[in-house]
């Protein structure tokens, strides 16, 4: 797999224009006022309508991010993994550098984040306490599940404990066959729930993740 993915285009339309004008002496405000005219923006018949402007409009729309996207075919065999592989690093950034929080269900989140534990709004406008604390949790238990996933992880492991004593014996019926059986110092334990419970956390960290995926901006 190789990907390069650009980044955005940064808009260049009639203000952008006229704030070049201070490199030659223009001050911010006569600049600010000539990207009004040069925008349509003083005339309320005609705002945003001049040529300037659409133009520069029509320019930025042929502007396109660079993205070069190259699959192989190894790279779905463990699709999963190969995707946890780049979506946990960007899930962590997201954490790093977000700016805000989007609107998370109580349902999703234990009793004591819910908007109902938070101490109440001074106006019914306002977002509770609570609010970024909810997104983070939701966060945690996104990148919790894509860590289980990822390739470098064998979380199944501290589910077995003990040691293996088994030999193959050959079936009684004559038959070419072998059948494994445990010896008499065999020690080997699989906690079945705790395995259970482990999955059932990535698999709600997974459904969460689906849920919010449309909430994955900074």
């Amino acid at each position: 797999m190789k990907i390069h993915i650009g980044p955005y285009r940064d808009y260049f339309g009639p203000y952008q224009l006229a704030d070049m004008l201070q490199k030659v002496g223009v001050s911010k405000d006569t600049c600010y006022k000539i990207g009004q005219k040069l925008a349509g923006h003083t005339d309320e018949s005609d705002r945003g309508s001049t040529v300037v402007s659409r133009f520069l409009g029509w320019v930025y729309s042929k502007k396109k991010r660079k993205i070069k996207i190259k699959l192989h075919a190894y790279d779905t065999w463990n699709m999963d993994s190969t995707l946890a592989m780049i979506i946990l690093p960007m899930l962590k950034q997201l954490k790093k550098t977000k700016h805000g929080s989007p609107h998370v269900d109580d349902s999703d989140v234990p009793e004591h984040l819910r908007s109902t534990a938070a101490p109440p709004k001074e106006n019914e406008w306002d977002t509770d306490s609570l609010w970024h604390d909810r997104w983070s949790w939701v966060i945690d238990e996104m990148m919790w599940a894509f860590e289980q996933l990822h390739p470098d992880c064998d979380w199944e492991d501290q589910y077995y404990s003990g040691e293996h004593d088994y030999f193959f014996e050959k079936s009684k019926d004559g038959k070419d066959v072998y059948e494994m059986k445990t010896g008499p110092n065999d020690t080997r334990v699989f906690d079945s729930e705790g395995y259970k419970k482990h999955e059932e956390r990535i698999g709600a960290g997974l459904i969460l993740f689906g849920k919010y995926y449309r909430a994955l901006w900074d």
